[in-house]
């Protein structure tokens, strides 16, 4: 029986193009057409839109997405295997699927992407997931070139992402980052069943919005920063950035913290204001 869509269940597809999923690329493929559906809604309205996606594998979201009325979907595989499976769905939906073979951890979509919004929005492959992410937030142009992230992730990695200072067992580098220059919500989880095969650990979407005005900083002094702090969290900050190769004394002072403060306990615009403490410091 065909699927909503007219076009044959996953299932059928896995089966004919030999795509079991590969542990080495970090694949669970969601066969569930449902879920997927809903996992399009989530990113919002798509008419119009052009939304990237990352590790299509046998096409699910990608279905989904195209389904849901998305403009264009650029979906990035690195899974030679699952290309035949994908030129299936571009031939059903002509002109608005452009399947890339490529690693996104190397590939730029931006030429691809022409005018009007953009969106991100994947069934990330849990190897990779987190560079990617902070790929796309750590450039220092900003505004990025995307309106939305609305990713799967580990539930334990989602709760880093949304994770503040009064959330000390999950706040880190990441959270620091994503709170920075995004608004970041978990909208729902997804258990183990629904994957093929099933992970060991539940998942969860998080949706990512850019903020228009994050406070001013420089992303590689953030980044020094919280990669000291956090690199020592049980110490004391005047301990933890001696490893920045000054004095923390003075910056600590400039940027209003105290010295015995622990990394977990700082928000966001303390680290930024550490981060400019430490670049004016530097002469930078």
């Amino acid at each position: 029986m065909s699927a909503p869509d007219g076009l044959p269940p996953l299932r059928d597809v896995v089966a004919r193009h030999g795509l079991e999923p590969k542990k080495a690329l970090g694949q669970n493929f969601l066969y569930d057409l449902n879920l997927t559906g809903r996992i399009a809604r989530a990113a919002g309205p798509l008419a119009g839109v052009t939304v990237v996606e990352v590790g299509p594998g046998p096409g699910g979201l990608t279905r989904a997405l195209l389904a849901e009325g998305a403009g264009r979907v650029i979906a990035i595989e690195r899974d030679p295997r699952a290309l035949p499976a994908l030129a299936e769905i571009a031939a059903h939906y002509p002109g608005r699927l452009e399947v890339v073979d490529a690693d996104a951890l190397a590939f730029d979509p931006r030429p691809l992407i022409g005018d009007g919004p953009t969106r991100i929005v994947a069934n990330l492959p849990y190897n990779v997931g987190t560079p990617l992410l902070t790929g796309w937030l750590d450039t220092e142009a900003w505004p990025p070139w995307w309106d939305s992230l609305t990713l799967m992730f580990q539930r334990e990695v989602a709760e880093r992402i949304v994770a503040d200072e009064g959330d000390r067992a999950n706040y880190g580098r990441l959270g620091v980052l994503c709170g920075w220059r995004t608004r970041a919500d978990i909208l729902f989880d997804v258990s183990p069943s629904a994957f093929v095969p099933p992970p060991k650990v539940t998942s969860s979407i998080v949706q990512l919005l850019p903020r228009t005005d994050p406070l001013p900083c420089r992303v590689g002094a953030l980044e020094a920063v919280t990669r000291a702090a956090f690199g020592q969290r049980r110490k004391m900050l005047r301990q933890s950035l001696k490893g920045l190769g000054c004095d923390p004394a003075p910056l600590l002072a400039e940027a209003g913290l105290a010295e015995t403060a622990r990394a977990e306990e700082v928000p966001v615009a303390g680290f930024v204001a550490l981060a400019n403490a430490w670049d004016r410091a530097r002469g930078r």
